[in-house]
């Protein structure tokens, strides 16, 4: 068992549910959930049983423990239906962690400090042996909006870029990201998500690309309304995405 420089070491609860990743094909997206379920149990159970065909990488419990459950040269069954930056089969093409959370339908929480450290460090370990992008470390609503929320508005996304983990537009970026004429486009903002890597033909509609980005990007208003400062961290993070 793999060892990583955590509060705890990871623990190797091995899930049924995994298969082959596609020959040659490259890990080079990071996949961070929520369990949305009542419990951290309820949630391993699901993983692990093959009644559930779900399954993802590591789970990481409310208190920094980590768990494998499915090595990471297998394909975990996390991703399910949806796209990114053009790939549309996210599950052979990356790492899916799970983070212990009740979401949305359950009471959904803040995630608490020491598994947030747990978060970060197994990130961090895994980036350093994986060449994945810091714009395809994403959410499960950026690949799937149409479909799922998590890990949501809660999660410290500009803490994890702050410690190298994901894209996050630095105040100089903001500030040269003036309104353009193209701007009055009513595509304007669409194509902008696109450019980041929000898939323009998925079964999502606009307003639900707009909330994902929020949730990950803006999160104190999810409206899913375009405003001004939509328009300059989403031109920002565009302008740092070279594809």
């Amino acid at each position: 068992m793999r060892k990583v420089t955590v509060q705890n070491d990871i623990i190797s609860h091995p899930s049924p549910n995994f298969g082959d990743r596609p020959e040659g094909c490259p890990i080079d997206i990071l996949v961070l959930h929520y369990t949305g379920m009542k419990s951290g149990k309820e949630a391993l159970e699901r993983l692990s049983d093959p009644e559930s065909s779900v399954s993802s990488h590591y789970l990481i419990e409310e208190d920094g423990s980590i768990l494998l459950l499915v090595d990471e040269d297998k394909r975990a069954w996390h991703a399910g239906r949806g796209c990114w930056q053009g790939c549309s089969d996210v599950n052979s093409h990356s790492i899916g962690v799970e983070i212990v959370n009740p979401g949305h339908e359950f009471g959904y929480r803040p995630f608490p400090d020491v598994q947030i450290q747990s978060v970060i460090t197994l990130c961090q370990d895994i980036l350093s042996r994986f060449d994945i992008p810091p714009d395809r470390v994403i959410a499960h609503s950026d690949m799937a909006p149409d479909r799922k929320e998590d890990p949501g508005e809660l999660f410290p996304w500009k803490l994890l870029a702050q410690n190298g983990i994901g894209i996050w537009p630095q105040d100089d970026e903001l500030a040269h990201a003036t309104q353009t004429p193209a701007d009055q486009n009513p595509d304007a903002f669409d194509q902008l998500l696109a450019k980041i890597g929000y898939s323009l033909g998925d079964e999502s509609n606009i307003t639900q690309r707009a909330i994902a980005f929020q949730r990950h990007w803006r999160p104190a208003d999810i409206s899913g309304v375009a405003d001004a400062q939509c328009f300059r961290i989403a031109r920002a993070l565009a302008n740092k995405i070279n594809r």
